[in-house]
């Protein structure tokens, strides 16, 4: 059975290769996954389900519109999660939401939230991490999780920038390896 990591992002390349089918059923399977992602946080903070909605469909826009910006080496998920949490923080700001009513820092929130998905997907992710050296792996999570800049993770973990570069790109490689044999560890 594949993880619905390598599940989506196999839909993905395919989509970026011109395959329509393989198009909507990303933005099928997608949609099933903000939804639940947008319903627990907004429930959060006391808003409706059709908040919910309008931000899964601003959602899935913005990834059709963006989806050329997808790094087809890095992991899909995370990608994800970071324009859906922009859109959370987006909708938050425009209803005068307190961000702090609603904790959306972690990337391993979207794909947990889908009725129809375990958690087997987080669990892929932190093992595939998890087989990276310590600097490499926190250089990802701290850049492609967390959004941080190459600067500001070059000052936490005492490294140069180029260095944080380097180190990104090729552990970036390195899962891109390990997901590729299909193993995650």
């Amino acid at each position: 059975m594949k993880s619905p990591e390598l599940e989506l992002k196999a839909l993905m390349l395919a989509s970026l290769g011109g395959d329509a089918a393989a198009h909507r059923a990303l933005l099928d399977r997608l949609s099933r996954h903000l939804r639940g992602y947008y319903k627990r946080h907004l429930a959060r903070s006391g808003r409706s389900a059709e908040e919910g909605e309008d931000l899964v469909q601003e959602a899935l826009l913005a990834i059709h519109l963006k989806r050329h910006t997808f790094d087809v080496e890095s992991l899909f998920t995370p990608w994800v999660h970071a324009v859906a949490r922009y859109k959370l923080i987006d909708h938050m700001r425009r209803n005068r939401i307190s961000r702090t009513s609603v904790p959306i820092d972690d990337h391993r929130d979207l794909l947990a939230t889908d009725d129809d998905a375990a958690i087997e997907s987080t669990r892929d992710l932190e093992r595939l991490l998890g087989s990276l050296p310590e600097k490499t792996r926190q250089t990802i999570e701290a850049v492609k999780l967390e959004g941080k800049s190459v600067a500001e993770t070059a000052v936490r973990y005492h490294m140069s920038e180029s260095n944080v570069k380097v180190t990104i790109h090729r552990g970036l490689k390195a899962l891109a390896a390990l997901v590729g044999r299909g193993t995650g560890a």
